[in-house]
C-alpha cells in the first residue's frame, strides 16, 4: 500500500467513525418525537436536503468539486436507494425498540461483504462468511421470536434498512464518477416530498419542530462525512467503522475483506 493510499484508508476512517456518532443520535430523536414516521421523514429530508445542498454548492464555490452535478441513471439510483433506506430506518425505531433495530443494524458490514463480493469482486475470507453467517442468524431468530411481541413489522424493517444501507454502500463504491454526496441531498428531497404528499407535516408541535430540525440536521452531517468517508474504503470496511461494530481492523483481520485491485482501481 503507498502512502496516497495509507492516507486515504486514514481519511476514510475517521470520516466514517464520525458519522457513527453522528447516526447514533437517531434512534433516540425518533423516538422522542411524537410525529408519524412520514413526517418525520418530511421534515428530515427538508433539512438534510437544504444541508447537503448548500454544502455541495461551497465544495463547488471553493473549486473543489470539478465534476457535473448531473445524476444521471446512477445517481438517481444511488438517491432512490438513500430514501427507501430513510423511510425503513425511521419507521423500524418508530415500531421496534432501539436495541433491537441497532442489533439488526449490525449486521450491515456481512451485508455490505456480501453485496461486494457479487458486484466488485472484493474477496471475503472464511472468518468474514462465518461471522456473517452466525450473525444473520442470530438476526432472524430475533425477529421470528418478535412475532410474539408484536415488534416484528419494526424488526423485518430494520432488515430492509440493512440491506439498503449496505447497498447504498457498495454503489457510492461502484458509481465513482457520482456525484454522491449531491445525492444524497436528491435523496433527502425525495423525502421531504413524499412525506408532503402523503402525510400532513405541518401539524407538529413546538417541541417537535425543534427536534425536526435538529434531526435533520444530524442526518446531514452523517451523510456528508459516510458518502465522503465510504469512497475511500472497501465496503465492508467502512461498513463495519460505520456500525462501530468490528475492532480495529489491524488486530481483525477476518473482519474485513483483502482489498483487491480491482477494488482499488
Amino acid at each position: 500500500m503507498d502512502a496516497r493510499s495509507r492516507h486515504e484508508r486514514r481519511l476514510g476512517v475517521v470520516l466514517i467513525a464520525a458519522s457513527a456518532v453522528t447516526f447514533g443520535l437517531a434512534g433516540v430523536l425518533t423516538k422522542s418525537i411524537t410525529a408519524d414516521p412520514l413526517v418525520i421523514a418530511c421534515w428530515r429530508g427538508l433539512v438534510g436536503s437544504l444541508l447537503i445542498g448548500l454544502y455541495v454548492l461551497w465544495r463547488s464555490r471553493h473549486g473543489k468539486l470539478r465534476r457535473s452535478l448531473k445524476l444521471g441513471w446512477r445517481g438517481w439510483a444511488l438517491a432512490i436507494v438513500g430514501a427507501a433506506a430513510s423511510v425503513a430506518f425511521i419507521s423500524a425505531f418508530k415500531l421496534s425498540y432501539v436495541a433491537n433495530v441497532t442489533i439488526i443494524y449490525a449486521t450491515v458490514p456481512f451485508v455490505a461483504a456480501l453485496l461486494g463480493w457479487l458486484l466488485l469482486a472484493e474477496r471475503m475470507g472464511s472468518r468474514t462468511l462465518l461471522t456473517a453467517a452466525l450473525a444473520l442468524a442470530g438476526v432472524s431468530v430475533m425477529v421470528f421470536s418478535g412475532i410474539h411481541r408484536g415488534a416484528s413489522l419494526g424488526d423485518v424493517l430494520a432488515m430492509v434498512m440493512t440491506v439498503l444501507s449496505a447497498l447504498y454502500i457498495v454503489m457510492i463504491r461502484m458509481f465513482r464518477g457520482v456525484p454522491v454526496v449531491w445525492a444524497g441531498a436528491v435523496s433527502a428531497f425525495l423525502l421531504f416530498l413524499l412525506g408532503w404528499i402523503v402525510a400532513d407535516p405541518l401539524v407538529v408541535g413546538d417541541r417537535d419542530v425543534l427536534l425536526l430540525v435538529a434531526f435533520g440536521a444530524s442526518f446531514a452531517i452523517a451523510v456528508i462525512l459516510w458518502t465522503e468517508g465510504a469512497r475511500l474504503l472497501p465496503a465492508a470496511e467502512s461498513a463495519c467503522w460505520g456500525s462501530r461494530n468490528c475492532p480495529a481492523p489491524s488486530s481483525s483481520p477476518g473482519c474485513f475483506w483483502r482489498r483487491s485491485r480491482r477494488a482499488r482501481a
